[in-house]
């Protein structure tokens, strides 16, 4: 006796009237397949990072297949990453775990010539010591990073690490840097971004052989580092590009935050154009004249001048260059939406 017999042909027509009304009452074919997973982007991935809290410990391009990997601690977790059209990978330490490691760092080792991130690669922090920490300040941070066990990784720097003082466009003032970003205020009015340690304690500007052509209205370092100077002729030609040092211009459209793996290039007086990927995001720097927080590190060729220039990926600003290691192709950066949200201008 067969328990399963193939549906008449009444029935058969029943369900296809069925499907076409539901189909039409839906706009799409009734017990049609489902779509594709959905892709995650650069910027819906960090989202996810922090909504996801002490549950991941950051995220990161793998290089070799190009998806965006989002660290978790637990299954529902990783759920919730795959649902997002993200790959998951589970590691040891969540964000809370890093946080205490570099919060110990800032505490009891903040010595020039350091800095620490936590890498989402390694699930590690990673120290890095340059040539001039030495005797009892080396022994300070070697004596901290010992409490912590394998959830750090100590650097040995082969060069100094240093604000670049001085992407774009020369700049002069008691010094060179370079224009970062050409912004507008609330009312339209042209200025630009530039690194903090460039506008600190300077005031007028000489651009394009113009003495007085800009004024520094806003300045934050240490602890940031960024500042903002008013175009004082508004009626000047303030393209909002970047030089690409080969007779063009990259248009800038948006700014957005960076993330591990990112491809990316710099626009610098001294250096030109240089193009690298960042290598990691909220770093702690610091530098002789105090520490910054909240940087992020690339491995792009930098050098003295470059200071302040346009870090970005494609039409989109991400940074502003503040230092680097010498004569290594390794360099810091002070994210731009920070920026741009303090000072309440926006690129164009």
């Amino acid at each position: 006796m067969r328990l399963i017999s193939r549906p008449s042909r009444r029935l058969g027509a029943v369900a296809a009237a069925v499907a076409t009304v539901a189909g039409g009452l839906i706009g799409t074919p009734a017990f049609a397949a489902p779509g594709p997973a959905p892709e995650l982007t650069g910027a819906a991935a960090i989202a996810l990072v922090d909504r996801l809290g002490d549950r991941s410990a950051g995220m990161y391009q793998d290089h070799r297949s190009g998806a965006l990997v989002v660290t978790v601690t637990d299954a529902g977790a990783a759920a919730t990453v795959r649902a997002a059209g993200g790959a998951a990978r589970t590691v040891r330490r969540g964000a809370d775990d890093l946080a205490r490691v570099t919060a110990a760092l800032s505490r009891s080792a903040a010595v020039a010539g350091t800095s620490w991130y936590a890498d989402p690669v390694t699930n590690q922090v990673v120290v890095a010591v340059d040539p001039t920490v030495t005797g009892a300040r080396l022994a300070l941070v070697e004596a901290v990073v010992a409490r912590f066990g394998d959830a750090v990784r100590v650097q040995r720097l082969a060069g100094a690490l240093e604000t670049s003082a001085a992407g774009g466009d020369a700049i002069y003032s008691n010094g060179r840097c370079s224009l970062g970003f050409n912004v507008l205020d609330a009312t339209d009015r042209p200025m630009f971004l530039t690194a903090g340690h460039c506008t600190d304690g300077r005031l007028s500007w000489t651009v394009d052989g113009v003495a007085g052509a800009a004024t520094t209205v806003a300045s934050s370092w240490p602890g940031n580092d960024f500042g903002l100077v008013r175009w004082d002729n508004p009626n000047a030609d303030r393209p909002g590009a970047v030089n690409m040092y080969n007779g063009g211009l990259r248009d800038i459209t948006t700014a957005a935050d960076p993330y591990v793996g990112q491809a990316l290039g710099k626009s610098g007086n001294t250096t030109g154009l240089t193009v690298g990927s960042v290598t990691a995001v909220n770093v702690t720097v610091n530098y002789t004249a105090g520490p910054v927080s909240g940087l992020f590190q690339t491995n792009l060729c930098t050098a003295q001048g470059d200071s302040g220039g346009a870090v970005f990926a494609q039409n989109t600003a991400l940074g502003l260059h503040s230092g680097s290691v010498r004569d290594v192709c390794m360099a810091f950066h002070q994210p731009v939406t920070e920026a741009l949200a303090t000072y309440q201008v926006r690129v164009y």
